[in-house]
């Protein structure tokens, strides 16, 4: 069953498992998750439920995203994505009965799923190509080179050439981290712990969704 839900890096904690084990866990708030439109095939060509996640003033809305919120009698949203949500019914793939307005709740997954998580790395900034690709510096002493640090020689290329690794902005990329593992689910308070690290810094928004690698 094809699944997702938005959500809020809250931190990392520690958490032991019914063996007694430590876990490193992840924490996501996933609390006002609100349907606010239905793609359909006649529609849109193709199927999807439109998903959002944290409000936003309306000064900063355009009109089309305050229709839209209206219709689903909601605020309009800051972190807007498109879920395929999917259940297997004889066979067949058949779209997930979420009206528009409906609130999704984080109980749709349970301890032990196996997950892909996206949300957007930490900003490094500016970074040398020792710092952003792991290049090797030049000798330190000996007489060997005055610039230590610098790229070295970049070949007979005039100006940019394509996947060329130079020094840049780093980080602020968006990452996907595949066949995560759920520890846990409250959904009293609708957060949901997975094990290990998520992409993002503190406070940052991700997409979990159902992963599509997993083994069985």
């Amino acid at each position: 069953m094809a699944k997702g839900i938005l959500g809020r890096k809250l931190g990392m904690t520690q958490i032991f498992d019914a063996k007694g084990t430590l876990v490193p866990v992840t924490i996501i708030d996933c609390a006002q998750n609100v349907v606010l439109q239905q793609k359909t095939v006649e529609t849109d060509g193709y199927v999807a439920t439109k998903i959002g996640f944290v409000d936003k003033r309306e000064s900063l809305a355009n009109n089309c995203e305050k229709g839209i919120a209206k219709k689903a009698n909601t605020a309009p949203k800051r972190f807007v994505k498109e879920i395929r949500f999917s259940v297997q019914a004889k066979g067949e793939n058949a779209l997930a009965a979420y009206t528009v307005g409906q609130e999704i709740k984080c109980d749709i997954f349970a301890a032990g799923d196996i997950i892909d998580v996206t949300g957007t790395s930490k900003g490094k900034g500016f970074a040398g190509t020792i710092k952003r690709y792991n290049h090797a510096r030049q000798n330190m002493s000996h007489g060997v080179s005055a610039s230590h640090r610098e790229v070295g020689s970049m070949g007979a290329i005039k100006g940019n050439m394509k996947g060329k690794k130079m020094p840049g902005h780093m980080g602020f990329d968006t990452v996907t981290l595949q066949n995560l593992q759920i520890a846990s689910v409250d959904a009293e308070r609708q957060l949901i712990l997975i094990k290990g690290n998520v992409p993002g810094p503190k406070n940052g928004l991700v997409e979990i969704k159902s992963a599509v690698k997993a083994t069985k």
